[in-house]
């Protein structure tokens, strides 16, 4: 008997924001698998003409209560490099400290109670509460932790205040303790690995380029080049050529595509293309969970962020050690000098690359802005793995109820992040 089935998610749950899953199968042939955004779009690139350059890195920290960090990173970046301004050395590990911290909150909120439930049979986070009372606890403790890092180095766990164009408003007083929770932080990641273990990845492929900051001797997360796993390179101010996006007529978020017809970006494409540059602790967890580069497997993208989780612990616990010995040293630029002038800051948030880019007039006023999310960039490969998906889970006569989990757990493994894509 030949197959019809249909599957209608309006609207998906444990992401952010709104998004639909539409599905159709008649007489066993895939009709449509489509992956819609419809937020409507929020205009803050608007927002920011005439503001002044002290105004643009907490205004779009509110973009995003998740990557509020990240934003405003980017933002400063962006700021610093069309004003020329160097910042301090102790002020750049303060901020890759913040960056950390917004990293490991993103995770381990996305890994254990948007991601865990799907592997777990449950529908959400709270019977998890119930049946592995001892998880939800680690995963509190993780997530307080990096709660408490982002408060120590940057004034708050949302919506820092100690972040400014030119450094890091001061020298945190409290790294002693910060060096004592990352070490009890790192005992509860590698305490939750065989719960991860025994989750059953599905095993789906699809190839994928997948895009990421470049990094040079290090894991990146705060500027630098840009490179994909098809070979494309470019400077970070080259960010549009690597973007490249387009209009679909279903979504109210912008597609992009590079050398296909879609690509990814998040914590799968940043081990892709940078899996050489994680610490030992980071590189013994992917060996010992199987991942490694180059995989095509979106599901993967978990098992990535629990490695990047242990990444950014062990070296918050490197970069405290030397902030020790760096108490006396300037966190802020001597002197700010607006200038007319454009610049362009590209950070990976937890989702991946994201890019602000800010035209100043010579009173250090916005005249134009443009910020690029990463779900922006994922929305159109989320959309091509989901008709493959469909096309090979469906052939193996999967019914409707699964085939919708199973669609649910894809977009869910990108942790999207949506309201923030359709800029």
């Amino acid at each position: 008997m030949k197959l019809n089935m249909d599957v209608d998610v309006h609207h998906l749950t444990r992401v952010e924001g709104h998004g639909n899953i539409v599905v159709r199968v008649r007489e066993g042939k895939l009709e449509e698998a489509r992956w819609d955004v419809v937020e409507t779009p929020r205009y803050f690139e608007v927002m920011l003409k005439g503001k002044h350059y002290t105004s643009a890195a907490p205004l779009t920290s509110r973009i995003c209560g998740i990557c509020s960090m990240g934003h405003q990173l980017a933002s400063l970046r962006a700021t610093e490099n069309a004003f020329g301004v160097v910042i301090p050395p102790a002020a750049e590990k303060l901020r890759l400290l913040a960056k950390h911290a917004e990293t490991l909150q993103s995770h381990a909120l996305h890994l254990f109670f948007l991601a865990a439930p799907d592997f777990l049979g449950a529908p959400s986070a709270l019977p998890i509460a119930e049946s592995h009372p001892e998880v939800v606890q680690t995963a509190v403790r993780i997530k307080g932790a990096a709660n408490r890092m982002a408060t120590i180095v940057a004034g708050r766990a949302v919506h820092p205040v100690s972040l400014h164009v030119g450094g890091v408003q001061r020298m945190p007083k409290e790294l002693r303790e910060l060096k004592d929770i990352m070490a009890r932080t790192l005992e509860d990641l590698l305490a939750v690995v065989p719960l991860f273990e025994t989750f059953s990845i599905p095993e789906f492929t699809r190839e994928t380029e997948f895009v990421s900051l470049e990094g040079n001797g290090h894991y990146p997360w705060i500027g630098g080049n840009l490179v994909s796993t098809d070979g494309v390179q470019k400077k970070e101010q080259q960010y549009l050529e690597m973007t490249n996006e387009y209009l679909d007529k279903n979504n109210t978020s912008k597609w992009a595509r590079l050398s296909r017809n879609s690509f990814a970006v998040g914590a799968l494409a940043r081990f892709n293309n940078n899996y050489k540059s994680l610490l030992p602790e980071a590189k013994s967890l992917a060996k010992k969970l199987g991942l490694k580069p180059v995989s095509h497997n979106p599901f993967h993208n978990n098992l990535a962020q629990l490695i990047e989780c242990v990444h950014v612990v062990a070296e918050a616990q490197k970069l405290i050690a030397e902030l020790e010995g760096m108490q006396n040293e300037p966190t802020m630029a001597e002197e700010i000098k607006p200038s007319k002038g454009q610049g362009v800051g590209a950070v990976e948030v937890p989702r991946g690359i994201l890019y602000h880019h800010y035209t100043y007039d010579a009173d250090g006023r916005i005249k134009k802005a443009n910020c690029i999310i990463p779900t922006t960039q994922n929305n159109a490969n989320i959309h091509y793995d989901m008709y493959d998906l469909v096309d090979q889970f469906a052939a193996q006569g999967m019914d409707s109820t699964q085939l919708e989990l199973m669609c649910s757990m894809l977009v869910r493994a990108y942790d999207p992040c949506i309201s923030c894509s359709v800029h």
